[in-house]
């Protein structure tokens, strides 16, 4: 595949951003960290960004964030165990609960995200260490997995999540999308299974010309996009 100088996607970025100082200083606010401080992470606490992620998704972030305390106190500090083992009856009580974001369809996949993180400790020693374990070079691959075997992280819910950690990771948001179409990466806005296969190998080859990570790749693209006419303010985390 030929693609562009991605300094001159940086360019583009910074331009659009006031300049190169401007842009690292907003780059530098989604970093990843390495992969030992991400595998070092408890299974709760992997649990709690999972589902912090997904209760953020299509809401005002700043609402999650200000209840969260109640979630963690509702969901019990997000011990997997507790969580995997819910009875209908509490999950019953938790869509009334008024210290947490009442979304049933969201308060349900907490079990079997649960059960998900406690099937990769069980394999992996812990979830952490798994995820933290896996290639980015074949990251869209883990975000498959994760969509299937977990709940309510379809979408850019699981990209976002595995950002969260700390783990390098590209975001299909509209915009990078819409920066690959002028790049040349893709023929038309997807992100269907084919087309994430086509953007992975794309970020990988500016992986290997720049030595940046999956992280800061797509936030340089997204950022070089002018925002389209008709589109609206994210309201969850940049992640």
């Amino acid at each position: 595949m030929k693609l562009r100088d991605f300094g001159k996607i940086f360019d583009l970025a910074a331009a659009r951003k006031g300049g190169a100082a401007n842009l690292n200083r907003m780059l530098a606010e989604t970093q990843s960290v390495a992969p030992r401080a991400v595998a070092a992470l408890s299974d709760d606490r992997v649990l709690s960004i999972m589902t912090k992620t997904i209760f953020a998704a299509g809401f005002a972030y700043r609402i999650v964030d200000r209840k969260w305390p109640g979630f963690e106190a509702a969901f019990r500090g997000f011990d997997p165990r507790a969580c995997a083992f819910l009875h209908d009856e509490r999950l019953d009580a938790l869509m009334r609960d008024r210290s947490i974001i009442r979304s049933p369809r969201k308060i349900v996949s907490v079990p079997k995200n649960a059960q998900l993180v406690l099937d990769l400790a069980a394999e992996h020693g812990s979830a952490a260490r798994y995820l933290a374990s896996w290639p980015d070079r074949d990251f869209i691959d883990l975000v498959h997995i994760l969509r299937k075997r977990g709940a309510n992280l379809g979408g850019e819910t699981a990209m976002r999540f595995l950002r969260a950690l700390g783990k390098p990771a590209f975001v299909a948001s509209p915009d990078m999308i819409r920066a690959l179409v002028r790049e040349g990466v893709l023929d038309r806005p997807s992100v269907g299974k084919k087309t994430l296969a086509t953007v992975q190998q794309a970020l990988n080859q500016w992986a290997a010309e720049t030595g940046r990570d999956l992280t800061f790749l797509s936030r340089v693209l997204s950022m070089s996009i002018d925002a389209a006419p008709s589109s609206r303010p994210r309201k969850g985390p940049i992640f």
